[in-house]
């Protein structure tokens, strides 16, 4: 067989693997070695995982991933997300859908200080659908907004996927930051204005709650001031180049810290907590990473990434067509396979595709992300569904996901949105420049 029939079988064998529910790392692992034994030599397989294994968990560019998961793990325990959340309430409550529209405003802010879509989305349930479901809110409504809404949490910085699509294209983390913060805040808006739109049709989905003074608004907004700190001298420090992205999440888990304990919500039994998960999410990813790094050398020796690149180069198609191909494959991949195992599996196959075609890499960054965002809230994976209904047990996955289907209408207007303008998303990294 030639390489390039064994990289399609190394493949289907992946797809075989993930639909018997083996973890995404464990399955891209076994593919890569079996595929890359049978191209090179059994010898060289083994060697090649042991390098690669060794080299991601030893990675100095890596270190910034578990830094911002335990800046967010600590903000989790240190209630700022509560906080952020009454802050929003008082503002936006007594409109119809209000409590959904504050839920959504929480789940951009508390994603500026986690980086990671599933957590928000956890964070958010045990916060804010206790509370809407005692203001009389529907499930549907009430548990889809906080899938929904917790997807945000992958593209507003900082962004876990940002960071793993950085180190693959050599991009620069902090103009990838800086290109998700207006994408994040427009969908936000979109995510509001479907709420609104739908609770005035039927006011039975969101009632309005109780309107407060201005005096009491003003005063909640003590709840953002530490979110408002962290994000601008994390990303601010980062953009100004006072110290580097994996500093910057230092600063910002120091800076979490002393908020926690000046907030007195810090105790040994959280500190466990924060490490325990910090390792638990940390290690996940950085075994996606592997995975993916053996499963992309298969790839590379099969050939398949640069025979595909050129059979996209080489259609008669304008370079917007071929994107819209690319496009909608992410789109339909995205509802099989998780975010970032995603991006790490098809970045090295479309990446040299998009440059070809003249696209800006940060550009599609974004594009991947906010496609990618749509597959966390779709069926059959869901994983923002079903991070929600672990949580609310007493809510069914189909009603979590008839819920959060209006959002994905508002991200596909999003992208649509992003791919006709593509200086929304450019503009600020074109600033520092």
């Amino acid at each position: 067989m030639s390489p390039i029939q064994i990289g399609i079988i190394g493949c289907l064998i992946l797809f075989a693997l993930l639909l018997t529910s083996m973890p995404v790392a464990f399955a891209m692992i076994a593919a890569g070695i079996a595929g890359f034994a049978m191209i090179v030599s059994p010898h060289a397989a083994f060697s090649m995982v042991v390098t690669d294994l060794f080299e991601t968990f030893s990675s100095y560019g890596l270190t910034v991933i578990p830094l911002f998961v335990m800046m967010g793990q600590i903000a989790l325990h240190a209630g700022i997300s509560k906080r952020l959340f009454r802050t929003t309430y008082v503002w936006a409550g007594h409109l119809k859908g209000g409590l959904a529209m504050a839920t959504v405003a929480a789940c951009a802010g508390f994603g500026a200080i986690c980086g990671s879509g599933p957590a928000t989305a956890a964070t958010m349930a045990s916060v804010a659908l206790p509370e809407m479901k005692r203001y009389g809110y529907s499930d549907s409504l009430a548990s889809g907004t906080v899938a929904a809404g917790g997807s945000l949490g992958m593209l507003i910085p900082p962004s876990v996927v940002f960071i793993v699509y950085a180190l693959m294209t050599e991009q620069s983390i902090g103009s990838l930051f800086l290109a998700g913060i207006v994408p994040g805040l427009m969908i936000a808006v979109l995510f509001s204005i479907s709420i609104y739109i739908r609770c005035t049709r039927n006011s039975s989905l969101g009632p309005a709650c109780e309107k407060h003074s201005w005096k009491e608004r003003f005063r909640s907004l003590n709840g953002v001031i530490e979110t408002v700190i962290l994000f601008v001298v994390v990303m601010g420090g980062m953009f100004l180049g006072l110290f580097t992205p994996i500093e910057a999440a230092a600063i910002g888990t120091l800076g979490s810290f002393i908020i926690a304990f000046v907030k007195k919500e810090m105790n040994f039994h959280k500190l466990k907590q924060i490490i325990l998960e910090t390792v638990r999410t940390s290690t996940m990813v950085f075994f996606i990473v592997a995975g993916a790094t053996v499963f992309g050398r298969f790839l590379a020796v099969s050939r398949i990434p640069f025979t595909l690149a050129n059979f996209f180069i080489s259609l008669p198609l304008p370079g917007w067509s071929i994107l819209a191909l690319i496009i909608l494959f992410f789109l339909v991949a995205g509802c099989f396979i998780d975010a970032l195992a995603l991006v790490l599996l098809t970045i090295p196959i479309f990446y040299p595709v998009i440059l070809e075609l003249g696209f800006d890499p940060v550009w599609f960054g974004v594009i991947v992300v906010v496609i990618t965002q749509m597959g966390v809230i779709t069926p059959p994976v869901g994983v923002n569904v079903y991070v929600v209904s672990g949580i609310e047990r007493d809510i069914p996955l189909p009603v979590i996901f008839k819920g959060a289907m209006p959002y994905l209408l508002m991200l596909i207007i999003s992208a649509v949105i992003l791919i006709i303008f593509p200086q929304i998303s450019l503009f600020l990294p074109g600033i520092l420049k």
